[in-house]
Parts: C-alpha cells; structure tokens; sequence
C-alpha cells in the first residue's frame, strides 16, 4: 500500500533504497536512542530492508522522492514485549537532517488511524529510551499516554530503561 499526506509518501521499502537508507541510519544520532546499531554498509541496510523493513505494515517515509525514515506496526511474535491480543507496537524513525519538521508525527498519524480503523487494532503501544524525550513529544502528539516503565536489552546486550505508552481505539 501507499498513503500519501501533505508532505510525506509513505511505501514499502525497495532494495534500490538501500544506499539513501545506509546514509542517514550510519549516523550514531539515530539508531542507537532507539535500541539499534548505525548501519555499517549499504548492504548492511539492504539486510535492513529485507528482513526488518520487509514486515508487513512497514514503511519508508519518503520526502521528495527520497526515503527519510521508516514507521510501521509489529505484532506479535516481531514485538519487543508481548502486549496482548489485538495490539501492536509503533515503531518510527527520521534522518537528523530532518528532526523538528513533524514527519515522525505526520507519517505515524497515518499509521494509527489504519491499524484502529482497518486492522482490527484496539491498543497501540510505543516505548523509548528514558533520555530519548523526541519520542516521547512524537507519541503524545500522536494521543499516546504513559503505561509503564520497562526494561529492554539494545544491540550491544546493555539493559536499558524505556518508557512505554499507549493508544486506545
């Protein structure tokens, strides 16, 4: 599928995004507030994107013809925690050289409203790293309130704390 907003296209990731996708998630600004390592090679992103960005519900947030970041849902068993039945997990991201232009909010509204109104979702969670408070202002934009605190593991098996919230149909 394609939904496309005021500013934004969102589609499924290519593998011929692979080299755009290894230039802003190489950036050690990205990835690791949110529990994943900077890419390490344009085939490092191409595994990216056949395997994690190749889930359904997965997308590339394109601005002008040009993949920025990604949103998507994951359910269960592709989860970090086990939420429940009919619930997902929102996860997103943007390039740096985007931040502070609302396209996280603006590409995920388009995600919520499609899991409550055609996907049967009931409950929408999202967590962040504790310091990671971008996300959080993302995720209340969104209408996402406080759930809990947990604690998760990141690609270098450190514990760290995270803040999870949640959306409601």
């Amino acid at each position: 599928m394609i939904f496309k907003t005021s500013n934004l296209i969102l589609r499924p990731w290519q593998d011929s995004d692979a080299k755009c996708l290894y230039h802003f998630a190489k950036n050690p600004n990205v990835g690791p507030i949110a529990g994943w390592p900077p890419h390490k090679s344009v085939d490092d992103s191409l595994n990216i994107i056949r395997t994690v960005f190749s889930k359904r519900e997965t997308y590339a947030i394109v601005k002008n013809d040009i993949p920025i970041g990604c949103t998507g849902l994951l359910f269960h068993p592709d989860t970090n925690h086990w939420w429940g039945e009919n619930s997902a997990e929102l996860g997103y991201w943007i390039a740096e050289e985007y931040w502070g232009n609302g396209f996280a909010v603006e590409a995920s509204e388009v995600i919520v409203k499609r899991a409550f109104d055609d996907l049967g979702v009931e409950r929408i969670f999202a967590s962040f790293k504790n310091e990671n408070t971008q996300s959080m202002r993302v995720l209340e934009k969104l209408g996402f309130k406080y759930y809990s605190q947990l604690n998760n593991i990141d690609y270098e098996d450190k514990v760290f704390r995270e803040i999870a919230m949640i959306c409601e149909k």
